[in-house]
């Protein structure tokens, strides 16, 4: 089977919703025709000019990468700097170049999943979940057609809290309409009004599903005028957020934990806080640059916080209350290219997926 540029991207954006990145992000395809036929596909964490060369050697036509190469408008292309180049040479190879950044992030099978993984970590739960990003529908079905209607729904998304699914909230009552003299009523007659039992529906779906909710409610409800309001929510999705949190095996020390933080994510060197007098069991982390979520990691009993990008004065703000590490940001990040392998081979097990063997690392260590 033939699949097409699009078809990969669909496939991503089901596991990482587009509206889950963050408003700076730019998580998209930014180089390539989505209807053109994929060859192959690299996975990277970064794209630069080596990448895109590594991508035509192997046959690929389809760079699939965590951070986008373009973050500002482009107002030229003359070779000026890496990003241009790298652009230019994709544009003339033919390969597309793809980013699925802080929407990967996000999700609890994304980016801070894999660290946990490679930690070690279990009973993870997202750190931070996000809010305001959940709708709550409210609608009024017959009563003998509630649970196919219902069925529906959940079949399209909705109705799923946490480790739970079919989830709703139903109440019976009287509802009445008069069909007018252009009606085609599934029941009752033009011009006499109708009671019918029925019963009103409340249920839960992420916000960027509701197209698609509101489209099979229409199909599957048997009224020609379908009764329903819509409210966003500001619920906690806890499935979507930043960071993680979990439990390791067994307690550590907290050297034996730093020890084996370098071991399992491959580092040569990290940065850390003093060493507490306390075991390590409680393990927070965020891929990237992740500070910000210091106080929440904090407030969440964890006993050990790793992120990267941690800038001096932000060393300070654990203040004895949590051993922060910061393992760099390539170094937290670089895994994410296996987790897009595994994304993809799951579903198209007919396209031949690389890992880049690029090390895009920009810091070098002595």
């Amino acid at each position: 089977m033939v699949y097409l540029i699009k078809d990969i991207i669909s496939h991503l954006e089901s596991i990482a919703p587009p509206p889950y990145q963050e408003s700076y992000d730019n998580s998209q395809l930014l180089v390539g025709n989505p209807d053109s036929p994929v060859e192959g596909i690299l996975c990277a964490l970064d794209v630069t000019e080596a990448v895109v060369e590594e991508a035509k050697s192997k046959g690929c036509n389809l760079i699939i990468a965590h951070h986008p190469i373009l973050f500002k408008g482009l107002k030229s292309l003359t070779g000026k700097n890496y990003v241009e180049r790298t652009v230019i040479k994709a544009i003339k190879e033919d390969i597309a170049i793809y980013a699925i950044h802080t929407n990967l992030d996000a999700v609890d099978q994304g980016v801070n999943q894999k660290i946990a993984q490679k930690i070690g970590l279990s009973e993870t739960r997202i750190l931070a979940p996000k809010k305001g990003v959940l709708t709550k529908l409210t609608t009024f079905i017959p009563k003998e057609k509630a649970g196919e209607v219902l069925q529906a729904l959940y079949k399209a998304g909705a109705g799923n809290i946490g480790n739970y699914s079919h989830c709703s909230f139903q109440t019976e009552g009287q509802g009445s309409f008069l069909p007018m003299e252009n009606a085609q009523p599934s029941i009752g007659s033009r011009g006499k009004e109708e009671m019918v039992t029925e019963k009103r529906v409340e249920l839960m779906f992420p916000s960027h599903l509701q197209s698609k909710i509101i489209h099979e409610l229409k199909v599957a409800h048997p009224y020609e005028e379908v009764a329903y309001y819509l409210h966003p929510l500001e619920n906690e999705h806890q499935d979507v957020g930043s960071g993680m949190i979990g439990h390791l095996p067994e307690p550590l020390s907290g050297m034996d934990f730093l020890e084996h933080l370098k071991k399992s994510m491959g580092l040569q060197v990290l940065k850390h806080t003093a060493i507490l007098d306390k075991k390590v069991s409680k393990v927070a982390l965020c891929g990237g640059a992740g500070i910000f979520l210091l106080g929440r990691a904090i407030k969440s009993g964890a006993d050990v916080f790793v992120t990267a990008d941690v800038k001096y004065h932000d060393f300070f703000e654990a203040d004895q209350q949590i051993l922060l590490a910061d393992i760099g940001h390539y170094e937290s990040e670089i895994y994410t290219k296996e987790l897009l392998k595994d994304l993809l081979s799951q579903k198209f097990s007919n396209i031949a997926t690389y890992l880049t063997n690029i090390v895009t690392n920009p810091i070098s260590y002595l």
